[in-house]
């Protein structure tokens, strides 16, 4: 019980999701065809309140629910491995038609071919976890 909040806030994101559409394959499909501004208003708006809402914080005096500071380090400089990352991610959602979110939301609407996308997904995951000593960072 200790954790219903975050199950509501989860259920409530979900509908969210589901009602403008984010998780439809077809907007999905539009926008990897440059055919429809609707996955990028919302792709836009997420990325604008998380650079507002991380700057916030930064320069605020603002505490976890445990009252420790909130730190966010400051990540190693490294292009290529966010070329070869963000082509992953977006081969995968465009093979796909779901980023890694919305997949278990499409699972709760009844698309249950989302249960082969999340095992490969776990599968990926754990491979990744073996080889990550191996990988350049």
């Amino acid at each position: 019980m200790k954790f219903i909040k975050f199950l509501l806030v989860g259920i409530f994101f979900g509908i969210v999701l589901v009602k403008s559409e984010a998780v439809s394959w077809y907007r999905i499909y539009e926008m990897f065809r440059f055919q429809s501004f609707h996955m990028y208003g919302i792709i836009g708006t997420a990325i604008a309140s998380g650079i507002l809402f991380l700057q916030i914080s930064k320069k605020g005096n603002i505490k976890s629910i445990q009252g420790v500071h909130i730190f966010v380090p400051k990540k190693e400089d490294g292009f290529a491995r966010y070329i070869i990352g963000g082509a992953i991610f977006g081969l995968g959602w465009a093979l796909v038609g779901s980023c890694p979110g919305p997949m278990y939301i499409l699972l709760g609407t009844g698309v249950y071919s989302m249960i082969i996308v999340i095992a490969a997904a776990v599968v990926g995951t754990f491979i990744y976890g073996v080889l990550k000593g191996k990988l350049p960072h």
